[in-house]
């Protein structure tokens, strides 16, 4: 759940994990002290992509030293602005890289782990082939 906090530019976010801050993107307003929400959603994929291949490591008996997992977008902030309407809102392009150490592991046991780790990354899948998505809106203003 997020809340808003102190500033209409930033929020804390409740997750099992702890409290996380998120503020408005420097491009649009916000501080820069803590990360926006593209900067989470990109962490997100990053994590899940990590652990997801420490995890079929693991299973597989690969033989890992080092699994890193980093994520980029390209995010033309025109549109989060409105200054330009053929300028979508939202990342263009999101890229994932994996880095992996596994010195005494064999091509086809790489190849496996490659295959693997995309077919079971749940926000990979998630980005790749959206879900339907709906929000709802409540308000506690007093009806007249």
């Amino acid at each position: 759940m997020a809340r808003q906090q102190d500033s209409p530019l930033r929020c804390m976010v409740e997750t099992t994990g702890g409290t996380i801050v998120s503020e408005a993107h420097p491009g649009v307003g916000g501080p820069g002290t803590a990360s926006c929400s593209g900067d989470l959603l990109l962490a997100a994929l990053a994590a899940c992509a990590q652990i997801t291949c420490q995890m079929v490591a693991t299973a597989l008996g690969i033989p890992l030293t080092r699994v890193s997992a980093t994520a980029e977008g390209d995010l033309d902030l025109r549109g989060t602005l409105g200054v330009s309407r053929e300028v979508p809102v939202g990342f263009g392009a999101i890229r994932l890289f994996i880095d992996i150490e596994a010195p005494d592991a064999t091509p086809e046991q790489l190849a496996s782990l490659r295959e693997k780790t995309e077919q079971f990354c749940v926000i990979f899948h998630t980005l790749r082939q959206p879900p339907e998505l709906s929000v709802q809106w409540s308000s506690s203003n007093a009806q007249p």
